[in-house]
């Protein structure tokens, strides 16, 4: 069974659950899981438009799934991302950052928590960063199940210490447009 990782950071503008991911791989190819739409579609949703231009929409995987409009906020490829995903107001955003030292490439995914207390919002991240390791190494895909109502409970917990006791560092990931 899969262990729940997400840590919660707050930044300027709210509260994230963050979690890492580590590949075997060099940033370039871990970034295009995350920027190539058939690549993003085999582990989360997929995109359609032009990124140069920033005119995005985007999917999550699931059969009564809506496109959404996606403002990009930030994006230096291959290191960095923010937008701001749905209709202005009802968004939810996300960002992540890429860095490669030493063989290994490490991924920090960031979704701004709408309301603290969704302890879903972790174990949904978990499940779909797992897919992301599962699709790059070519392993078998992690079952839901694993994920969602099972770790319910870590995220309920970790939404209830005090900032300071959840283990994060203040302000790990600069907000978008910030260095």
């Amino acid at each position: 069974m899969a262990a729940p990782t997400g840590r919660l950071i707050r930044r300027d503008d709210g509260v994230y659950v963050v979690l890492d991911r580590i590949f075997h791989a060099p940033i370039e190819e871990v970034w295009s899981y995350l920027s190539r739409s058939p690549r993003l579609a085999s582990w989360v949703g997929e995109f359609t438009g032009s990124p140069a231009t920033g005119a995005l929409r985007f999917r999550l995987n699931g059969d009564d799934a809506a496109w959404e409009d996606v403002s990009v906020l930030e994006c230096e490829a291959p290191h960095r991302f923010a937008a701001d995903i749905g209709r202005a107001g009802d968004s939810w955003r996300v960002y992540w950052h890429v860095v490669q030292s030493g063989g290994h490439t490490t991924l920090t995914f960031g979704r701004r928590l709408g309301v603290l207390t969704d302890s879903s919002e972790g174990a949904r991240w978990d499940y779909y960063l797992d897919r992301l390791v599962a699709v790059h190494d070519r392993t078998a895909l992690p079952r839901w199940e694993e994920y969602v109502p099972a770790m319910s409970r870590y995220y309920q917990m970790l939404a209830t210490l005090p900032l300071q006791e959840r283990g994060t560092r203040q302000n790990t990931a600069p907000a978008a447009g910030q260095g």
